[in-house]
């Protein structure tokens, strides 16, 4: 199951990109296969920086995953006939770091590892403290 859609991919990088990406025949047209095949590999590198950590397939999707799912589609379907260049790289870089980060514990999707919305337990606390200023110090300056 891809993490990110057709739908997705054009919200994200307009038509024409796409179109470009994809159009192997010089249709015109996005290629629908050709996106999906690059949607199931993103999705399949995703799954293997997490698959130590969440239970996979995952329920739902978080949202996070659907952009990077997209970026990384992007990226694999850069090169050959298409410039990648650097922005579509740094994004996929980005995307493996925020993966990897996950993959070591030190981020989380905000999902429990059976795909439920994670808890918090955090509660903040204010305290008043006492007063630095008072209105006789108001003259002061």
């Amino acid at each position: 199951m891809a993490y990110a859609a057709q739908a997705d991919m054009v919200a994200r990088f307009g038509d024409l990109e796409v179109i470009q990406l994809t159009d192997r025949a010089r249709t015109g047209q996005i290629d629908a296969g050709v996106l999906q095949g690059a949607l199931d590999d993103a999705s399949c590198e995703i799954d293997s920086y997490l698959a130590d950590r969440y239970l996979l397939p995952m329920p739902q999707v978080p949202r996070i995953l659907v952009g990077m799912c997209c970026d990384i589609a992007r990226y694999r379907l850069s090169g050959a006939e298409t410039i990648e260049t650097n922005a579509v790289r740094d994004r996929y870089r980005d995307a493996v770091a925020y993966l990897q980060r996950v993959a070591l514990g030190k981020v989380t999707l905000g999902i429990t590892q059976t795909g439920a919305p994670a808890q918090t337990g955090a509660t903040i606390e204010f305290n008043g403290g006492s007063r630095i200023f008072s209105s006789r110090d108001r003259g002061a300056f």
